[in-house]
């Protein structure tokens, strides 16, 4: 991103990063060719924020836009955004709670306090505006008729389980009810007591695999091993679906020649849903509850990396892993699931679902895992701010997570309990440094 003030707000945005094909990849790029005239903001001194913004702009509507490793060197050739582009583009983009953040923490660091002061002020009258207003949508999507679906091939729809028979019963039954029917469903089951007569009576080809370690990614990987299947649909067991949830999966892979089809989550706890949620664009984000995924991706890029079993973001990892090798993930709002997250089984029994809030006063902080994952892939600048920014908006509830109007009261209590958290961040810094000794490369699938 050409905007180098996004690493105050969002640091571990993956199309911060610069993926490895020297060809056409997913990206937030626009050149000046490609750039409709209208989507120029003339409020900005330079063209390189001019196209930078457009390319924001034109991401967060829908528009499937493509670069190559030339043409984002010649982008950074153009001068680069000034100070009052940068405060311009904080706040037309999160609005004047995150650019007063933004100010403060450049003035902790010790940047001209005189020039950031009068760039700020200047720019007060920019408002935020609603960038998922007024979506570039592809009316051809509806009548699109997938070949890839009358082809009728295998899908493996994938289920690890841990002490969840109870919504596991509804996860089986929504997919009796699948429009599509040409998949089996492998179910890994890390249940403490264990019950084998429950998966009778169902009206489902079950491969049941019993799993003693509660091990999510590698059950994950015994799954996908344990299938010859082209296509693996990624499924939690605290989930419900509507019938036509495969189906629109296989369409979405097949209508954007997609390599990985990422569904979407209506979460029953958290924060709001996003606006992103509603149409297809780039997938920055991997679900492992709900991605249907070519298995020739596993094939190029590797399985899930098993560090993570036991903590978080094995998910993220996988994410960022297909996003710098080139592979093209589209946001599927068609194939969405509510998730549950339901207060016990599952992560649950590990833990909190938060990377950034453990359930322990003196527990690592963040999970040492987010270290890992941010160490692994991000510049020092991106990985300072990623890992500060998580832990000083973590200090609110789960439920709060997201709410600019909690920024204040959490950065208040990060304060407060600064000595506690500067504990709680060396205890995960030193577990972090062992997984990255350990750091292989995840295996491949054969």
């Amino acid at each position: 991103m050409i905007f180098t003030f996004i690493r105050y707000t969002r640091p571990s945005w993956q199309f911060n990063l610069l993926p490895k094909t020297k060809n056409a990849f997913a990206s937030c790029y626009v050149s000046a060719a490609d750039c409709p005239a209208n989507f120029l903001d003339n409020r900005y001194q330079t063209e390189s924020a001019k196209l930078a913004d457009a390319g924001y702009r034109l991401f967060f509507k829908g528009v499937l836009l493509q670069s190559t490793q030339e043409e984002i060197k010649q982008l950074n050739q153009l001068q680069k955004p000034s100070l009052r582009d940068e405060y311009i583009f904080i706040r037309k983009y999160w609005g004047s709670v995150w650019a007063m953040y933004t100010l403060l923490i450049r003035l902790i660091t010790f940047k001209n306090p005189f020039e950031e002061v009068a760039q700020f002020i200047a720019t007060k009258k920019v408002k935020k505006i609603n960038v998922h207003a007024e979506l570039f949508v592809d009316k051809s999507y509806t009548a699109f008729q997938s070949q890839l679906i009358g082809s009728n091939p295998l899908v493996a729809v994938i289920i690890p389980t841990l002490n969840r028979y109870k919504y596991l019963k509804d996860v089986l039954t929504d997919l009796e009810k699948q429009t599509y029917t040409n998949f089996e469903v492998i179910i890994v089951d890390q249940t403490d007591d264990f019950q084998q007569t429950f998966y009778d009576g169902y009206n489902l080809n079950i491969k049941l695999i019993r799993q003693e370690e509660k091990l999510l990614w590698t059950a994950r990987n015994n799954a996908v091993k344990n299938t010859t299947a082209q296509y693996l649909l990624f499924f939690d067991d605290d989930s419900r679906v509507e019938p036509g949830w495969i189906h629109e999966h296989l369409k979405c892979i097949d209508f954007f020649n997609a390599d990985i089809s990422a569904g979407v989550s209506f979460s029953t706890s958290g924060g709001k849903i996003s606006e992103s949620y509603n149409y297809f664009r780039w997938a920055d984000q991997f679900d492992s509850g709900n991605a249907l995924i070519k298995r020739s991706v596993m094939q190029q890029i590797g399985m899930f990396d098993e560090q993570f079993n036991g903590q978080r973001m094995g998910d993220g990892e996988f994410g960022y892993r297909a996003y710098i090798n080139g592979i093209k993930s589209i946001s599927n709002p068609n194939a969405f699931r509510v998730h549950l997250k339901v207060s016990s089984g599952g992560l649950r029994e590990m833990g909190s679902w938060d990377g950034f809030r453990p359930t322990k006063w003196f527990a690592p902080k963040p999970l040492p895992s987010v270290l890992y994952l941010y160490e692994k892939y991000l510049p020092q600048a991106l990985f300072r701010n990623a890992v500060f920014m998580g832990i000083m908006l973590s200090n609110v509830s789960y439920r709060h997570k997201g709410k600019s109007k909690m920024l204040a009261v959490s950065i208040l209590l990060g304060i407060i309990k600064s000595p506690l958290l500067f504990i709680q961040y060396y205890r995960s810094t030193q577990i972090a440094e062992r997984m990255l000794r350990n750091a292989m490369s995840p295996e491949i699938l054969e």
